[in-house]
């Protein structure tokens, strides 16, 4: 049961991940330097070190009985984490919901999944379950390359119809590879990270809460460089004035949201990797990655993203769609198998 729950959390947090960016496409009044800058400055508030005062006693006792080695490895990859997600948005506002969402979250998940499992627990890459594990990421791989495929037809489609061509696709694809590799250093903090956890065990904080104080160093560290990148560009650009207008308009609505559901789909993914076995993260990761694309392309599709592309993209981005189910079925056989 407790599995079956954490792989439902896993699921609700990758759902929230993949539409957390959706004030992006939206905003009217405002540029993307300020959804984002102010975005991030919410998650940063709101979330992170709230809930970690809220659920964990004594929380800096609890840092200071964790090696500083530690502690800099979790803050460095909250930092890698933080750049990759500037660039994230600009691929969003690039490429949409749909496809943008599809790409970053299958690169994610290559080197936020393999690639920790081989440095971290090597053997298991040579058991039942390891083979399980790659085959689905072979089988994700697929799909979100037919996803692609699918994007790619519906911008020479959309191209077509406006007779002129919007030369974002590569610039895009660019920006997707980049934050892909860069983003995945979010799973490596949370693996790194289990002597927090284990320590915030032994100080008698509930299992579902133990990660919270893994969360409020890589969160900082994140959300930190995006505000700072966001009132930047705001400054740089002289759209700081752009946040006076309306009052509490779709833009701050859009900002909250992105508030809550950026940190809080992580945070909801770390209970249920937990709560899904020792082999959670490895495993637990892509398949939020995979609930993160599929509610992408769900967003971007009832946002009209798809509308005048044609039968034949639509019916590409099914298959792909389809071929994802699949791999998110085998993800979660593997961390079962890998559980023993």
């Amino acid at each position: 049961m407790a599995f079956l729950v954490g792989v439902l959390l896993v699921a609700l947090g990758g759902i929230l991940e993949g539409l957390f960016s959706i004030p992006v496409t939206k905003v009217k009044t405002w540029e993307f330097e300020n959804i984002w800058g102010v975005g991030s400055l919410l998650a940063l508030l709101l979330l992170p070190w709230p809930l970690s005062y809220l659920f964990v006693d004594n929380l800096w006792e609890l840092y200071s009985a964790i090696p500083n080695s530690v502690l800099i490895s979790v803050i460095s990859c909250g930092i890698l984490w933080g750049i990759g997600g500037i660039y994230w948005g600009r691929a969003i506002a690039a490429l949409g919901m749909a496809l943008g969402v599809s790409i970053l979250m299958g690169l994610i998940n290559v080197f936020g999944s393999i690639v920790p499992l081989s440095v971290f627990e090597p053997h298991k890459l040579l058991t039942t379950g390891g083979y399980i594990l790659i085959l689905a990421i072979i089988v994700m791989i697929i799909g979100v390359v037919i996803i692609s495929i699918a994007g790619q037809k519906k911008e020479e489609a959309l191209n077509t119809k406006d007779h002129k061509k919007t030369g974002t696709f590569r610039i895009g694809i660019l920006f997707c590879l980049v934050s892909g590799i860069l983003s995945a250093a979010v799973n490596f903090a949370f693996i790194i990270g289990t002597p927090i956890t284990e320590e915030a065990s032994k100080m008698q904080v509930q299992d579902y809460a133990t990660s919270f104080a893994i969360w409020s160093l890589v969160f900082t560290a994140n959300f930190s460089i995006n505000t700072f990148f966001g009132f930047y560009m705001m400054m740089k650009k002289g759209t700081l004035k752009n946040l006076s207008k309306g009052s509490f308009s779709r833009e701050w609505i859009g900002a909250i949201f992105m508030g809550l559901a950026w940190p809080g789909g992580i945070i909801i993914y770390g209970i249920g990797a937990n709560a899904m076995g020792p082999y959670g993260a490895y495993a637990g990761f892509p398949m939020m990655i995979l609930a993160s694309i599929l509610a992408g392309n769900l967003a971007g599709a009832l946002g009209g993203e798809w509308k005048n592309s044609g039968v034949a993209p639509r019916r590409i981005m099914i298959t792909g769609i389809l071929v994802l189910c699949l791999a998110f079925s085998l993800l979660g056989y593997s961390t079962y198998v890998m559980n023993g």
